[in-house]
């Protein structure tokens, strides 16, 4: 039986050009191939044997913007998720776990929900400047009840989307209203300042702070930079449980700084994300915002519930802004909610509503500060065990003191970047690279583990 061929005439690529040329025609605005709702297409030229054919390919608008690197510090927990071991350890993020290393709600933070369910309340807009009640007790906390900046109507508050989104408000004041202002940050800070700043437009540079040779704070150094600072910046401070070090000034050092940002004039501006956390003392975790305020100096606050009462994911906080008189604190208010209607429209109103049910209700916010006092207990209780663990089984005589000097969730380990990714790569403890851990994230059990992984990379790694 003798076998048929299929046949397929020649295309010369001059013929081929030709219906190139033909299409690219159609393409052309206002033929049926180019309406106002279509792409634009591109020709490319597929080969097959003795046939070329030209084919239509949509071109994206979007073809210029290139591939965001991985978030520093929420990359690690993606890292953390891919790894099989039974030895692995998450100590990047910040947030607190229990001694089983799970989740932790707080029982007064269900108490306020079910009040909540209870009552039948709705879930219409709050206004601009956020939940009312909310304002009022998150002014009370920061300050206290009875400190006279609020009786004479001097602080601007709204709520804001936690402290991310408190910082990125009070940076868009500034740049709108303190245009060419600095925003002096400490070396090192949390990685998302630099991040709000930028996109703000507002410019910024560091002061010292960290000390690799003592893993202390350069106290000189931060105050001499302060000082040469262009009269007026702002100067971000951390008003406790210093993100990522751990390392706070002592009550002397806070008065020498606002002495320092009182001669130079320059403006404080403090991110509080963990008031009563750090310490297990609201009143003690706010003291240094007190200084400042009764020393009469104008100020900024940014504040964050996501540690304090664990409503990480509610996004709840407030930008809190201290002026010289009442008038003034009426003007700033209203242009912290012309910046933030566009931004967001209005600031979600669960979280808000459990802050203010937990402060509001004395049996409520009781509980609250035993529940405080609890987790910043279990936090201080792993780092003594790791610095036990640490001196016990290093014997060269190094000093790991500085664990304990440190403060609130996090430890500035010392560790370099090769060293915490042989901290990762070899022992399975996830961390960022700048030698930060996470003690929220460690249970006394894994204390021991943690100090080996430790000593390993500092000694054997450089």
């Amino acid at each position: 039986m003798a076998s048929s061929m299929m046949s397929f005439p020649s295309v010369s690529p001059s013929a081929a050009l030709s219906f190139q040329d033909k299409c690219k025609d159609k393409l052309k605005p206002g033929s049926a191939f180019f309406g106002k709702e279509k792409q634009p297409l591109s020709m490319k030229t597929k080969s097959h044997g003795r046939v070329t054919m030209a084919v239509a390919v949509n071109a994206s608008r979007f073809d210029n913007i290139t591939m965001a690197p991985p978030d520093p510090i929420l990359g690690v927990s993606e890292a953390f998720k891919a790894d099989t071991s039974d030895m692995k350890l998450n100590l990047g993020v910040g947030a607190y776990r229990t001694e089983e290393l799970q989740p932790y709600v707080l029982k007064v933070v269900k108490k306020a929900e079910n009040l909540m369910l209870e009552r039948g309340e709705n879930k219409e807009y709050l206004p601009i400047e956020g939940l009312a009640a909310f304002n009022k007790a998150t002014a009370e906390l920061l300050f206290g009840a009875d400190n006279p900046v609020l009786h004479e109507q001097r602080v601007a508050t709204i709520q804001g989307l936690s402290g991310t989104g408190s910082l990125r408000v009070a940076a868009a004041l500034i740049e709108r209203y303190f245009p060419g202002a600095k925003v002096l940050i400490s070396a090192p800070t949390w990685g998302n300042h630099k991040n709000i700043f930028n996109d703000a437009r507002v410019p910024w540079s560091e002061y010292r702070y960290y000390d690799p040779k003592t893993v202390g704070l350069d106290f000189e150094g931060m105050i001499a930079d302060i000082k040469e600072a262009p009269e007026g910046s702002f100067i971000l401070l951390h008003g406790c449980a210093h993100n990522p070090t751990g390392i706070d000034p002592t009550p002397e050092q806070w008065e020498k700084i606002a002495d320092v940002i009182q001669e130079k004039n320059h403006i404080p501006f403090f991110d509080v994300a963990y008031q009563g956390f750090a310490s297990g003392s609201l009143d003690e975790d706010a003291s240094s915002v007190r200084l400042f305020a009764a020393r009469g100096m104008e100020l900024l606050c940014a504040q964050s519930y996501s540690k304090n009462l664990g409503l990480y994911a509610e996004r709840v906080g407030a930008i809190n802004v201290l002026c010289s008189s009442a008038e003034a604190a009426v003007r700033v208010k209203s242009q912290l909610k012309r910046i933030a209607r566009p931004m967001y429209s209005n600031p979600p109103v669960h979280g808000a509503r459990i802050v203010a049910n937990v402060v509001g209700n004395p049996d409520f916010f009781n509980e609250w500060k035993d529940e405080m006092e609890m987790m910043a207990g279990r936090i201080k209780s792993v780092r003594q065990k790791l610095y036990n663990n640490l001196s016990a089984k290093d014997k060269s005589g190094k000093d790991w003191s500085f664990v304990l000097k440190q403060i609130g969730m996090f430890s500035f380990t010392g560790l370099n970047k090769a060293q915490s990714d042989n901290m990762t790569d070899k022992w399975h403890v996830y961390m960022t690279k700048d030698g930060r851990i996470s003690l929220a994230g460690l249970s006394a059990a894994k204390c021991e583990y943690l100090a080996d992984a430790i000593i390993d990379s500092y000694h054997n790694v450089s």
